[in-house]
C-alpha cells in the first residue's frame, strides 16, 4: 500500500523562504528587496543582469532596507538615474533611518549617507516611498514628522531634507512625470483610510525645483457625498493613469495629456478598461504597485472573485472609446509588484502549486520564466490546493472562502482550522502557502475566509464591514466552519480558529460570540477595541471610526465588541503570541486578555518575543509560533 507523505516541518514551512518584494526594472537589469527571515528579517538589495539566473546581493552584512513611514512602510528604495546618468539606489537603513544611496555600477562601491543621522529636532522622523529626479539631481519622497506627512526632497550630494509641499494630512505614492516637469501623488485625511476616501494630487515641478501648481485631480475628501480612492498614479507617455473605485471596483482611468494641460483646465478623465474586477489593492504600504508602463503599452493585474490575472491594455486614440483588455497567458494566481520596461515585464507571483517567486515575462513572445525564492520542498502529489467555496454568510450574503483539504482526503473526523486574514481588508490568496501546507500534511481542512471587508470583490464588499467589525467578520468565519461540517468534511467538534492582528480580533470575538470554535489562537490580536482607538499609531488613529463607529461617541459598541469585556464567555483553550516592541497592539492587551481567562479557568498559553513588533519578522520566531499553536490545538483535541 502506499504510504502517507511525511508532515511537512515549520522549519521549512516557514523558517527559511525570503519574501521577495517591490521588484523594479532599470536598463535590463531587475532590482528586488529580500526580507530573510532566517537573518531576523533583516531585508537586502538583490539584482539580477538580463539572460542571468545569479542574482547579486548589493547591500551585504548590516544594510537593512526598511521604511517606518505610517509604521508599515514599504517604498524603502527607489531605483533610478541622477543627473550623470549613473544608476543608482537610494533607501532607508532602518538602524539609523537615513537615506543612503549606492552607484550600482560600480562594483566597489559603499553606500554613501544621504541625510543626517537623528538629533536635528526639525527632521527627525521617518523617510520613505521616494523617487529619484534625475533633472534635480535629488529623492523626493515622504517625510513623517510631528504628526503629518511632508513632501519633501534630499540632494543626491546629501543634505537635509527641504519641504516640496505639506498635505494636510497623509500622502505617497509619488510618481514622477517622464519629463521630470510634472508630479502626481495621492493624499488622504482622518477620519478616512486610503481605501476608502483619498484624492490624487497634480503638480508642476519649477525650474528652481519648488513645487507649484498643486491641485487635487481626482478622488474624493472625506467630506464628499460619495466616497471613492484611487491608487497608484502612473505615466503612459504624458497621460496620467490611476485606478479609482468610484464604478465600485477599481478600475483603470487616463487622463490623456495631463502633462501639457494648463493647471486652469479641468481634468477629463476615460474610463479604460470597466469591468467586475480590482486593479488595486488596499494602500496599507508603500511600493505597491498593479500596473506598469513599458514606455509602449500599459500591463495590469486585475483581481476576479479573489484570483488575480495577468493582461496588457490596449489603449485607444480617442476619450470617448473604451479599451481593449488582452489577458496574457501564465499560470499564476497571485500576483504583486509589476514594473515593466521596453518590452518586458516583472512581478512577484505564485500560484496553487509553486511558490513564491520573481516571474518575467516578454511580451512580444509571452515566454516567461519564474524562479522561486526557495525551492518547494513538497511534491505536487502531497499538496492541497484550493477549493472556491461559496456559502450564506452574515445577513445571508454570499460569502466566499479558499478551502483546503488535509492531504489523504476529508471525513466528518477531520480536525478543521478557520484562517482570518489581516486588515481586515486583506484577502485569503490562492498562492502556495507552506504555513497551510504545515496544516494539511498533518490530516488538517483548513479554510481561508474571505469575509466581509475583504479585498478583490469590490467596494460593496468591502464596505459589508462598515460598523460592523466584530459582527460580520465573526458571522462569517462561523458560517464557513458550519458549511463545512453540514457537507461532511469536518468535524463540529474539532473546530480551532487563528488570526493575527485584526484577524486574532477575529477569532477572539468568534470564540466569545459563536459557539462554534473549540480553541483559538492571537497573534498580536486586538482583545480590547477601546484602548486600539486611544492608543494606537497615527496611521491607524481613526480607522475604527468606520470599522466601529466615531470614538469616543460610540464606546458602549466598543466594550460590547471587545474581546477583553467578554472573556467570561470563552470556555475553550487560547494560545496568544505578542511582541514586547509592538506600538500597534500595546503587549499589554494580550496580557490583560490572558490573565482574564486565567481567573475564568481556561487554559491558556503565552508566547511573548522581546524584540519582535507587529508582525513577526525572524524566522525562528515564525517557526516557534507554528509549531507552538500545532503542538496547543493537537493536545487539546486530542489528536
Amino acid at each position: 500500500m502506499p504510504t502517507s507523505p511525511a508532515p511537512l516541518s515549520a522549519a521549512l514551512a516557514l523558517g527559511k523562504t525570503p519574501s521577495l518584494k517591490e521588484p523594479q526594472l532599470l536598463d535590463g537589469v531587475l532590482y528586488w528587496q529580500e526580507q530573510r527571515p532566517d537573518e531576523r528579517g533583516r531585508t537586502t538589495l538583490m539584482a539580477r543582469d538580463p539572460g542571468s539566473r545569479s542574482p547579486r546581493e548589493m547591500t551585504p552584512g548590516r544594510w537593512n532596507l526598511r521604511c517606518r513611514v505610517h509604521e508599515y512602510g514599504g517604498g524603502a528604495c527607489a531605483i533610478g538615474r541622477n543627473a550623470s546618468g549613473e544608476a543608482i539606489a537610494v533607501f532607508v537603513h532602518d538602524s539609523d533611518r537615513c537615506l543612503w544611496q549606492l552607484r550600482l555600477e560600480a562594483s566597489d562601491a559603499e553606500p554613501q549617507r544621504l541625510t543626517p543621522p537623528g538629533g536635528d529636532d526639525r527632521f527627525h522622523g521617518h523617510l520613505g516611498g521616494g523617487v529619484i529626479d534625475a533633472i534635480g539631481n535629488r529623492w523626493i519622497g515622504v517625510l513623517e514628522i510631528h504628526g503629518r506627512d511632508q513632501l519633501v526632497a534630499v540632494p543626491l550630494q546629501g543634505g537635509e531634507p527641504q519641504r516640496l509641499h505639506q498635505p494636510a494630512d497623509f500622502c505617497g505614492y509619488l510618481a514622477l512625470s517622464p519629463s521630470g516637469r510634472h508630479l502626481a501623488w495621492v493624499e488622504w485625511q482622518q477620519p478616512c483610510m486610503p481605501w476608502e476616501r483619498s484624492q490624487l494630487w497634480l503638480g508642476e515641478l519649477n525650474p528652481d525645483g519648488s513645487l507649484g501648481a498643486a491641485r487635487p485631480v481626482a478622488g474624493s475628501r472625506p467630506a464628499d457625498p460619495q466616497g471613492c480612492s484611487v491608487f497608484q498614479p502612473i505615466w503612459a507617455g504624458s497621460d496620467l493613469v490611476v485606478s479609482n473605485d468610484r464604478s465600485g471596483f477599481w478600475n483603470l482611468e487616463r487622463w490623456i495629456g495631463a502633462a501639457e494641460t494648463s493647471a486652469a483646465l479641468e481634468p477629463c478623465w476615460q474610463a479604460l478598461v470597466p469591468m467586475q474586477a480590482e486593479c488595486a489593492m488596499p494602500q496599507w504600504v508603500f511600493g505597491m504597485s498593479t500596473h506598469a508602463w513599458d514606455s509602449e503599452q500599459l500591463l495590469v493585474m486585475a483581481c476576479r472573485q479573489g484570483s488575480w490575472k495577468l493582461g496588457r491594455v490596449h489603449l485607444p486614440s480617442r476619450a470617448d472609446e473604451h479599451a481593449i483588455w488582452e489577458p496574457i497567458a501564465q499560470p499564476f494566481t497571485d500576483l504583486a509588484g509589476l514594473c515593466a520596461e521596453a518590452g518586458r515585464l516583472a512581478c512577484v507571483a505564485s500560484s496553487a502549486c509553486n511558490p513564491s517567486g520573481l516571474l518575467e515575462l516578454e511580451l512580444a513572445t509571452s515566454q516567461w520564466r519564474h524562479q522561486p525564492a526557495a525551492p518547494c520542498p513538497l511534491p505536487l502529489e502531497a499538496i492541497s490546493q484550493p477549493q472556491e467555496v461559496w456559502f450564506e454568510g452574515h445577513g445571508g450574503q454570499a460569502t466566499h472562502a479558499w478551502y483546503y483539504p488535509p492531504i489523504g482526503g476529508s471525513t466528518a473526523e477531520s480536525p478543521l482550522l478557520v484562517k482570518g486574514h489581516s486588515g481586515p481588508t486583506g484577502m485569503a490568496r490562492t498562492g502556495l502557502s507552506l504555513g497551510i501546507q504545515f496544516w494539511t500534511s498533518r490530516g488538517w481542512g483548513v479554510v481561508d475566509v474571505n469575509y466581509g471587508g475583504s479585498t478583490g470583490f469590490g467596494r460593496a464588499y468591502r464596505e459589508r464591514l462598515n460598523g460592523q467589525w466584530g459582527v460580520v467578520d465573526v458571522a462569517d468565519c462561523a458560517a464557513a466552519a458550519q458549511a463545512l461540517v453540514s457537507r461532511g468534511l469536518a468535524s463540529a467538534e474539532r473546530i480551532a480558529i487563528e488570526g493575527g492582528s485584526a484577524g486574532g480580533f477575529t477569532a477572539l470575538a468568534a470564540l466569545c460570540f459563536t459557539t462554534t470554535f473549540r480553541a483559538g489562537a492571537s497573534r498580536y490580536g486586538v482583545a480590547d477595541l477601546s484602548a486600539l482607538a486611544t492608543d494606537t499609531h497615527r496611521f491607524e488613529a481613526r480607522y475604527l471610526d468606520s470599522l466601529v463607529g466615531p470614538w469616543p461617541v460610540a464606546k458602549a459598541t466598543y466594550e460590547a465588541r471587545s474581546p477583553l469585556q467578554h472573556a467570561g464567555r470563552i470556555h475553550c483553550p487560547v494560545i496568544f503570541f505578542q511582541g514586547l516592541e509592538d506600538v500597534v497592539v500595546p503587549p499589554e492587551q494580550t496580557e490583560r486578555m490572558a490573565e482574564a481567562l486565567r481567573g475564568n479557568g481556561v487554559p491558556v498559553e503565552v508566547h511573548l518575543f522581546p524584540e519582535e513588533g507587529h508582525g513577526f519578522r525572524n524566522g525562528a520566531t515564525q517557526i516557534q509560533v507554528l509549531e507552538a499553536t500545532e503542538a496547543f490545538f493537537r493536545h487539546h483535541f486530542q489528536l
